[in-house]
């Protein structure tokens, strides 16, 4: 399905919040590596420094990264194209590469309700462990929330 017609119908909504997942290219796990986590996690801090985004969770996976988020100033689609595009090319640079990090396009999901929001920002917080990178909320090193992680 192509993305205009995933993108048919839907709004952004300044202050509303999402949850997003965007992939790596290929699924590739270019995240594994401490230096390339670190960059798109500097990317993430950006975008809420720059009043973009309000970011309420995230976690940098190897192959992807989720993000729940609430938008500021920039609809949807422009908060998520900076993101990519600046995170790639800072990961371009720094690895002296060229072409694609990202998949194009990306999944999300508007949060409605408080049960949503906890919902997904505990699915975010458990994705490490989930996929055996770590034993407990917090051990893993590319995570960040808005929430103390010993709830």
């Amino acid at each position: 399905m192509s993305s205009t017609r995933l993108r048919k119908g839907r709004c952004s909504l300044p202050g509303q919040t999402y949850v997003v997942t965007t992939v790596c290219n290929h699924r590739h796990r270019w995240f594994e590596d401490h230096d390339a986590a670190t960059i798109a996690m500097d990317q993430l801090r950006e975008l809420d420094q720059r009043g973009c985004a309000r970011s309420l969770a995230w976690v940098v996976m190897p192959d992807h990264v989720h993000w729940l988020l609430e938008l500021q100033s920039k609809p949807l689609d422009d908060v998520m194209r900076r993101f990519k595009s600046s995170s790639a090319l800072a990961f371009n640079r720094a690895y002296g590469r060229g072409g694609a990090l990202w998949q194009s396009g990306y999944h999300d999901h508007a949060v409605r309700s408080d049960e949503s929001l906890r919902r997904h920002a505990m699915y975010i917080l458990c994705n490490p462990i989930r996929a055996g990178l770590a034993a407990a909320i917090g051990d893993y090193p590319y995570m960040w929330s808005l929430w103390p992680h010993d709830r």
